[in-house]
């Protein structure tokens, strides 16, 4: 099931679990179409595949549920290429879904 890209601003938070341990926690208003994609992309374990922008890096990784959300994990090498940092306001484009091959 195909979504269009989901655009979102986001305060980075540090959750503990694996690397990166930097997130963005996605906002409310998305949680429903990012569940309904998820029909169809998931790879199981509640994970859902994204394809994500933050500034000029383009990524891919797969959300963590959370809550009844979703966080989008922010790799280091995002982070050293946007130098973002916890509690930093960032600009999120993403697409759910594996990426093209």
């Amino acid at each position: 099931m195909a979504v269009d890209a989901i655009a979102f601003d986001a305060v980075i938070i540090e959750w503990r679990g694996p690397p990166p341990y930097l997130f963005a926690v996605i906002p409310d208003e998305h949680i429903a179409v990012i569940r309904y994609a998820a029909l169809s992309e998931s790879y199981g374990w509640g994970v859902v595949p994204v394809t994500a922008r933050i500034g000029a890096t383009d990524f891919t990784t797969s959300l963590f549920p959370r809550d009844g959300g979703y966080l989008l994990p922010v790799k280091v090498a995002v982070q050293k290429a946007e130098a973002i940092a916890m509690g930093d306001r960032i600009a999120v484009t993403m697409r759910v879904g594996r990426p093209a091959r």
